[in-house]
Parts: structure tokens; sequence; C-alpha cells
């Protein structure tokens, strides 16, 4: 199904607020502008939220009363392993829930410098964990991250098929990191028309999360990963995004390895535009085409 061209005005407007509002140096104000850019944004009609808790670490549901209560997408938010939150995601997370049509449950893994690698994994495999012994078949869980919140997806995916455990139904991957060793060509040629990420920040993040892990470790770069056994995967990408070609990369990766992969690139998005959905229509009509992904694979899973 063709994408419809877009409103480039849109993110025109999201560029330009970005450009007008730097990233600061300290580590706080740098959380609380990510935290900014979709706290502000109300939740979608009809959201309920409900608080949870995965060992120590707070935790989220969304559910619109339609919802399908068996089914659950388990949401890791992106901020670079430094920062995101609950409140930065929600809004976005719940309207992704609406049009899959179920429940989320979005995790607040910890974050580095003060847990780097792997901290932030052990933390998703627990939240995999907690739906799975609240009932959850694993076929009817959709894991979704977003810029590190994808690698992380993909890291946790990876573990838990190398452990032995069920995987989920699933992967829903957008702006997805998956090379921490800096080595994709639109870093440098998608760095003009990009105002989230640059190589200099990217370095910083990945020295912190890293803490001398290597790089190139398949658990937190998973371009170098086999990706064999893994379930369907849907990976959103900008065109406009310096992790452009980490997405293109990781596509070639699990279609060599006979993973069933769709890519969605839309043309002159910036990286994270889900965030931005109220204001930018391809941000609601990517989050539309996730949910009807999550649907068909969830359905597919569950044998309908």
């Amino acid at each position: 199904m063709p994408i419809p061209s877009p409103d480039i005005s849109d993110i025109d407007r999201i560029r330009a607020r970005m450009a007008a509002s730097p990233r600061p140096a300290d580590l706080a104000a740098r959380r609380a502008r990510v935290d900014a850019l979709g706290a502000h944004y109300p939740l979608p009609e009809g959201v309920q939220i409900q608080p949870a808790k995965v060992r120590d670490l707070p935790a989220e549901w969304t559910a619109t009363p339609d919802a399908d209560r068996d089914r659950v997408i388990l949401f890791l938010h992106g901020g670079g392993y430094v920062s995101g939150s609950l409140a930065s995601h929600r809004h976005a997370v719940a309207q992704a829930g609406r049009e899959a049509g179920t429940r989320t449950f979005a995790l607040a893994y910890r974050l580095a410098p003060e847990n780097p690698y792997p901290a932030a994994l052990g933390d998703a495999l627990a939240g995999y964990r907690f739906l799975l012994e609240s009932g959850f078949a694993p076929e009817r869980i959709a894991l979704a991250g977003e810029s590190a919140g994808g690698g992380l997806a993909v890291a946790t995916a990876l573990s838990l098929r190398d452990r032995g455990m069920p995987l989920p139904g699933c992967l829903w991957l957008s702006s997805p990191w998956t090379d921490l060793a800096l080595t994709g060509g639109s870093l440098d040629t998608k760095a003009s028309v990009d105002p989230l990420i640059s190589r200099a920040y990217l370095a910083e993040l990945a020295t912190a999360y890293l803490n001398g892990a290597d790089p190139r470790d398949p658990l937190v770069s998973p371009i170098h990963a086999d990706l064999t056994g893994l379930p369907p995967t849907l990976i959103q990408v900008g065109s406009a995004e310096t992790l452009l070609d980490d997405a293109l990369r990781l596509a070639g990766v699990a279609a060599a390895a006979d993973v069933a992969v769709a890519l969605e690139v839309w043309p002159h998005m910036i990286h994270a535009w889900h965030l931005f959905y109220p204001e930018v229509a391809d941000g609601r009509r990517s989050l539309a085409s996730a949910g009807r992904f999550i649907r068909a694979q969830l359905d597919r899973a569950a044998g309908r």
C-alpha cells in the first residue's frame, strides 16, 4: 500500500521549533527537554491510564474501552538510553494502542550513565516476563520500541530466543538506533535536516550507555546480530533521519535471516516523528500503519 504524500509544512514547523530550542549541556536539563517533547500533548480521547510496577521500575498500562484485554504492546521508549520516560512517550504509546486495538504496557527502564548496559536490557526482559506472568500469551504480545528503545526491543527478542523463551507475536521498531559504533553514512548525509539527532550527540550517548562495552556487541548493535527466528517485524524510519541507515541496514540483516520484515521509509520525516503526531499528519498515518501491522500479526499468531 503506497504511503500518502506528506504535508511537509507540518514537519518543517517541528524542525523550526527544535532548532529554536537547542539541546542543553546539563543532563537533568536534557532529560527535561526530552520529556517536554511529548508531555504537553493530551492523551487520545477515551484512553485510561493505570500505574504499575515491575520490580521497582515504574510502568503503566493504557487502554481504550474497546481494547482487546488479552493483547498488549510492550513499549520501550527512546532517549538514547540516558533520557526519555513514561511521560515523554505516553500520548504516542496510547495512540498506538488505540490504533492496534490493544492495551499498552510502557516500562521506565533504568537509564545511563547511572545504570549502563546491560541494565536496560535486564529491565526489558523483566517487563516481558511480567506480562507472561500476568497471563498474556506470548503470541498476543507486540514488542515495540522507538530509537534506543527500538534497538533495545531487538536485543530483548534476541535474548529471549537465546534463552529458549517464547517470542512475542511481532516487533514494531520506530526510528531504531541499531549501531552504537556509528558507522551509518546517513549520520553525515542527513545531518543538516534532522534537528534531533547528530553524530556528536550519539557518540556521547553511546559512551554513557556502553561504559566500556564493545559497540559491536549484537545486544547493543543488532545490525551485527544473527536475527534468525525473530518474529515478523515492522521498521518505520523517516527519510530525513540521521539514523536512516540504521533502519535500512537492520531491515537487510533481518531479510537475510529469513525474518518477515516490513520496511516503511516516510519521506521528509525526522527522527521520532511519531511523538509529534497531534501536529504532523504523517505521524498519525504512521501510527495507524503500525496499528494495522500489529493487528494483522497478532491475528496471524493467534491463528485467526
